[in-house]
């Protein structure tokens, strides 16, 4: 008898669980919701989040507040997010560089369990852009000049383990050069650096490159995907025009703490489906020479798994430690 009353009271407590968590899913949201950009303003992952936010809170009739927790390369707004309520009001925009912390830091948590992927937003291909006073006009000349003066250019990146960091990483193996990293705290602080002139190059995402070479404050040599841009028909791909094999793409997506219900992670999908979905912001993906990409979440977590093995791979052959 104890046998079956325990059992029929672990039977209701999982359906108050089931009815409690589809209540909260039809009543969701019920405040603002909080998306975690674990990078500094300025940079693709910020910008990304705006732009996508501005589109969900009008679908949800909810504020979005973009939440800028930049610092150790990401890291720091990771386990804020990791360690959020998991109950729909905390959304991470993760990316690339999302895929390079297992391989460089011991985290307080497993970045394949503390998250429950929703979708992926989009991609990018990163770019080559430098410093117009450096006299080279193509990534040919710009490979020629480091090879004459080994040690005497520098890159910035958005900071150690950054996507911009491992991208530069890339091309510098690739094309057999020696670059010096100055790391700084994001893509936007970084993109600002090249600006000033004071580092010589940036190869980061396009969509925080694209304004200062629309206004000649930056000269773009080529871009990383596998194919030109239809924005851009007369920028090579860094591969046709100096380092064959090249190709390095950005990407973005949200993910929510682990232990969201099913019904709320299931609503934000369809939402977020609907919103890249939109001419309007597929047409904005497409002016800044990125592609909207909508993917399920299991589909976003092969992706995320698969990049993870890829990247590492690159953090192995540059030999980056973790600071």
């Amino acid at each position: 008898m104890k046998y079956f009353t325990n059992f029929s009271a672990a039977l209701m407590a999982a359906v108050l669980m089931i009815h409690g968590a589809s209540y909260a899913a039809e009543k969701y949201p019920q405040r603002p919701i909080r998306v975690i950009v674990p990078f500094p303003p300025g940079g693709s992952n910020d910008i990304v989040s705006r732009m996508v936010g501005a589109q969900l809170a009008e679908r949800l009739g909810r504020s979005v507040v973009i939440d800028n927790r930049g610092g150790a390369g990401g890291r720091i707004g990771y386990e804020i997010a990791a360690t959020s309520a998991p109950d729909g009001y905390t959304l991470l925009v993760i990316s690339a560089a999302f895929a390079f912390t297992p391989a460089l830091h011991k985290l307080p948590f497993d970045p394949a369990k503390a998250f429950i992927p929703v979708t992926m937003l989009g991609r990018g291909a990163n770019s080559l852009a430098i410093f117009p006073g450096l006299p080279v006009h193509s990534t040919k000349e710009l490979v020629a000049l480091a090879k004459a003066k080994p040690g005497q250019l520098n890159y910035g990146s958005a900071g150690m383990g950054s996507f911009v960091h491992l991208g530069s990483e890339m091309f510098r193996i690739m094309a057999g050069i020696n670059l010096v990293h100055v790391p700084f705290k994001g893509g936007g602080p970084a993109t600002l650096a090249a600006v000033a002139g004071q580092t010589e190059l940036i190869i980061g995402t396009l969509i925080q490159a694209l304004p200062h070479v629309r206004t000649g404050r930056l000269r773009l040599l080529g871009v990383g995907g596998s194919k030109r841009l239809a924005i851009l028909p007369d920028v090579p791909t860094i591969a046709e025009s100096g380092v064959p094999g090249y190709e390095a793409y950005n990407w973005w997506g949200f993910v929510v703490p682990a232990g969201t219900s099913g019904a709320i992670t299931k609503l934000l999908h369809s939402e977020l489906t609907a919103v890249i979905a939109s001419p309007e912001v597929q047409k904005w993906f497409s002016s800044e020479g990125a592609e909207s990409v909508s993917k399920t979440s299991e589909e976003f977590r092969q992706w995320i798994l698969a990049e993870t093995v890829k990247w590492g791979k690159v953090v192995q052959q540059a030999g980056i430690k973790a600071e």
